[in-house]
């Protein structure tokens, strides 16, 4: 495994990261898919014995039973030194009114949370899992900072936002001397490229590493269009993401696939992690081949011509993700 830095800071990550929403107690929150414990422990020793060392959750994933599944399992495999885990914080994590969102009270006690459920002192990166419209950047960088320098967060990230927020945000930890974030997790993918118009260029420009989630679209670059697994058939976000114009670029990818004599997945990742910017995407799995894939996917170099095969089809979209 090649480790590559995130962004621009020393920190070393594998080239693939491994997103455990799909593990968690599946009566907890509403991912009925997910891979409870047992299920999900073949995953995380399929990624450690690869040289995968970075891996991403969230409080609010499965009613935070992902991050108790994340942490106890992988503190069972490998030493905390050798392990770079992610989580996020936003969402609703009780019914009364500081339960969620990125006041200082709603950063300070989930973050506390957090580090209970994955059993550790602290996170390597602590990211906002959306914008708070309610609350004031300000407030909310503050509180990170706070988080960063008391060590409970090692780095701080920001997730799907317009790329004048995140500008926002960068200039004023700049101007009161506050934690920077190092990382963007952005919606990015072959069905989803409007983040090349903004959000891209301004995290090349200040040295920004993008993680994005979903790279393989939840899964509709890894088969023909229309094909149907489980977790498409109860992914209501899913549903909103993507559509009918976007099977062309579907199709340019299954036929290099075909030609080429691997998976639609391995191209889809191979073109992503071609990608100026990316350090590491976020692949989800629930069944091995899904890791091997992500893993082939790392000695897979496409040509132009097959580049731009499955680049021209693509037509735009509205945006889509930040919800």
């Amino acid at each position: 495994m090649n480790y590559v830095s995130l962004g621009s800071t020393g920190l070393k990550v594998s080239p693939i990261c491994l997103g455990c929403m799909s593990y968690g107690v599946p009566t907890r929150g509403n991912q009925p898919w997910s891979l409870d414990r047992s299920s999900a422990e073949p995953f995380f020793r399929q990624a450690l014995d690869a040289g995968i060392n970075f891996f991403d959750t969230a409080n609010v994933y499965s009613d935070g039973t992902s991050e108790e599944i994340t942490g106890a399992t992988l503190l069972s495999m490998a030493p905390r030194d050798e392990l770079v885990i992610a989580t996020k914080v936003h969402g609703r994590m009780g019914p009364g009114p500081n339960s969620q969102g990125l006041s200082r009270k709603a950063i300070f006690n989930e973050i506390d949370n957090s580090l209970r459920r994955l059993g550790t002192d602290y996170v390597d990166l602590y990211q906002i899992h959306r914008w708070d419209y309610h609350t004031p950047i300000e407030e909310t960088l503050e509180a990170l900072h706070d988080v960063v320098k008391v060590g409970k967060a090692r780095y701080i990230g920001a997730s799907s936002m317009y790329a004048w927020q995140f500008a926002t945000s960068l200039f004023a930890a700049e101007k009161n001397g506050w934690t920077r974030f190092v990382s963007m997790q952005n919606h990015y993918n072959l069905l989803y490229r409007e983040e090349e118009r903004e959000m891209i260029p301004l995290c090349l420009e200040q040295k920004i590493g993008l993680i994005p989630w979903s790279p393989l679209a939840r899964g509709r670059l890894t088969r023909p269009w229309g094909s149907q697994t489980a977790r498409s058939d109860q992914d209501e976000f899913g549903r909103k993401l993507y559509v009918d114009d976007d099977r062309a670029v579907v199709d340019a990818v299954v036929e290099v696939a075909r030609a080429r004599g691997v998976s639609p997945a391995q191209v889809a990742l191979s073109w992503i992690l071609a990608q100026p910017g990316v350090s590491s995407p976020i692949i989800g799995a629930t069944k091995s081949e899904h890791l091997a894939d992500a893993i082939a996917s790392l000695d897979l170099v496409l040509d132009d011509a097959e580049r731009r095969s499955i680049e021209a089809p693509y037509r735009p979209h509205g945006v889509l993700g930040f919800a």
